[in-house]
Formats: structure tokens, C-alpha cells, sequence
């Protein structure tokens, strides 16, 4: 058996190797060059490679992506349409999401902010107590990883709902889901005060909040987004943001990344801004997650996390 590693990053590229290498000791594992002549059964990218490496590689089995998110790959016009595309599912991501994503609402709603304007004040001003029953949460997007965030959300004393594609049984979760058209969508919205989008980037998820939807959340509520940028219609943020209505976001995921040095986000006072790392591969327990899969395959058994191209995850 061989596995092609098609990385778009040559230092990922070799640790991915090393770490497959590892976890599949009986295959042959090789990094993809515009030379080489070995034909693969198996290839793991973030990014669906050239041309070229599909002209090559003909027999591949399955194509796995490096990260949770599919559309970079399906976008291309190269991937055989027949070829399975499978994700990762958590390996190590859905804590870290959990973490950023509970410490960034409660830095906002402890009123964070306030205390370090404060401090540079030198000022002993105590502020009055919050209390998270106020700040009820809404997760869009309840896939391996929203789960987690939910239920880490919920285990701090939250009020969670939750959103998604189909009704979710969570205890502790309150679940809104799609039920033809926009289901209880508007809803969902109008009991969140903290939103966190988490939902795969798909036809029907690009700019779903745009500036309807952001005002229909209730007046001051906070943002945060783990997604993709395209989710979220920058324009309409920032104009709900600079009219009051919405109190502040959190942003790790961009349209354009890196985020363009005179985009407004940089500099916007209710804004925070990371460069998308609110889960970060890990590259060792994911290369165990995907040698498994690939274990069961051989065998010819069926494998959680195969992408459904129409759905786009």
C-alpha cells in the first residue's frame, strides 16, 4: 500500500509523512513532487494538489483532508468527482475550539475590556456583577466539534442552544434545527446573546449572517466566529457593531487570510482578532485517526467522516 502526502506546506509535509510512516508501518509513505512517478492508493491534503497529481495518481482509494474543513478541496475542478474525500473529525481540535471559544465569551461578558482600561487607569472601580444567565449561548453548527463547544459551554454554567441540520438529543442543549426553509432559524437567534459560529462552509452557510440575521440576535449580544469568514458578511457586523446593536466579536476565521493590513477588523475597538488558531491541527493524533480509516478500508469496511459532495461536508 502507499500513501501520498500532498501538503501544501513542505515542513507539514514532512511531519505528516514521518507521523503516517508511524502509524502505517507496512506502507509505503512519500511526499508528491511534479516528478514523481509512484501511484498512491491513498493522499491526505489541505488543498486539492495540480493537475498534474491527479493525471498521475489513478488509483487512489480516498483523498483525506488535514483539517475538519472540506472546501478547499471540493472546490477544485481537478478532484474526481468519484473519489471519496474524507475529513478529520476532533483529533485534538475540538478541546483547543472549546477553550478559545469559552474564554473568549468570558473574557467579553466579565467584562475583560473594562477592567484593563481600568488597570491602565489606575482605577479601583469595582463593576457590577454578571450573570451568565444573561448571556445565553447560541452554537451554529453542531457538528463533532459544536458539540464540544456546546457541552463546554453548558458545563460552565451556561444556557446552550444549539443549531444544525437536523434535530440534535443533547442533554443540556436546547436544539433548534432546519426544518424546510429557514425552521427555526430567526428563533434560534432571537434566545442568543452569545453567538458562535462553527458550521461548515457550504452554498447554503456562505453569507448566512448578513445584516437580517445579525439583527435579529438580541440588542448587545457578542459574536464569535471559528468557522470560515465567508459565513459572516463583514460589512453588515460592522455596521450593526458601530450602530449599538451587537456589543462586540470575536474573529479568528477571515474572508482573506492573512487578514489585509487596512481591513477595518484591525483596528475596530469591539473587535478582537486572531489569526486562526482556535484549533490547530494535531498532526500525531490525526495521522492515528487517518491510519485507522485507512485500516478499515482495507478491509472494506464503511468509515465515519466521508464527505457528502452535494451537502459540502
Amino acid at each position: 500500500m502507499r500513501f501520498v502526502v500532498a501538503h501544501h506546506n513542505p515542513v507539514s509535509c514532512e511531519r505528516w509523512r514521518n507521523a503516517l510512516a508511524r502509524e502505517l508501518p507496512d506502507a509505503e509513505v512519500f511526499i508528491w513532487n511534479d516528478g514523481e512517478t509512484r501511484e498512491a492508493d491513498y493522499a491526505i491534503a489541505w488543498a486539492a494538489p495540480s493537475a498534474a497529481f491527479f493525471a498521475r495518481q489513478k488509483r487512489l482509494k480516498a483523498f483525506f483532508s488535514t483539517g475538519a474543513g472540506v472546501e478547499k478541496l471540493l472546490a477544485s475542478s481537478f478532484m474526481p468527482a468519484e473519489l471519496p474525500v474524507v475529513r478529520l473529525e476532533d483529533a485534538g481540535m475540538g478541546n483547543q475550539m472549546a477553550t478559545y471559544c469559552v474564554g473568549a465569551a468570558l473574557q467579553w461578558i466579565r467584562q475583560g475590556e473594562e477592567y484593563a482600561e481600568h488597570q491602565r487607569a489606575k482605577a479601583w472601580q469595582p463593576l457590577p456583577r454578571v450573570d451568565l444567565a444573561d448571556w445565553p449561548i447560541g452554537v451554529f453548527g453542531l457538528g463533532v466539534l459544536g458539540q464540544q463547544v456546546a457541552h463546554a459551554f453548558a458545563a460552565v454554567g451556561f444556557t446552550v442552544n444549539g443549531y444544525s441540520r437536523s434535530p440534535h438529543s443533547m442533554p443540556g442543549i436546547r436544539s433548534f434545527a432546519e426544518s424546510g426553509g429557514e425552521g427555526d432559524f430567526d428563533a434560534f437567534l432571537s434566545a442568543t446573546r452569545v453567538l458562535v459560529i462553527l458550521a461548515p462552509l457550504t452554498p447554503q452557510t456562505l453569507d448566512r449572517f448578513d445584516r437580517d440575521e445579525l439583527g435579529n440576535l438580541a440588542p448587545r449580544s457578542y459574536v464569535i466566529n471559528v468557522a470560515r469568514g465567508e459565513l459572516l458578511v463583514d460589512e453588515a457586523l460592522l455596521a450593526l457593531l458601530d450602530s449599538g446593536h451587537l456589543a462586540g466579536a470575536a474573529l479568528d476565521v477571515f474572508r482573506q487570510e492573512p487578514l489585509p493590513p487596512e481591513h477595518r477588523f484591525w483596528m475596530h475597538p469591539k473587535i478582537r482578532v486572531t489569526p486562526h488558531i482556535s484549533a490547530i491541527t494535531v498532526i500525531e493524533p490525526s495521522a492515528r485517526q487517518v491510519a485507522q480509516k485507512v485500516r478499515s478500508l482495507e478491509r472494506g469496511e464503511a468509515i465515519s467522516g466521508v464527505v457528502e459532495r452535494k451537502r459540502g461536508y
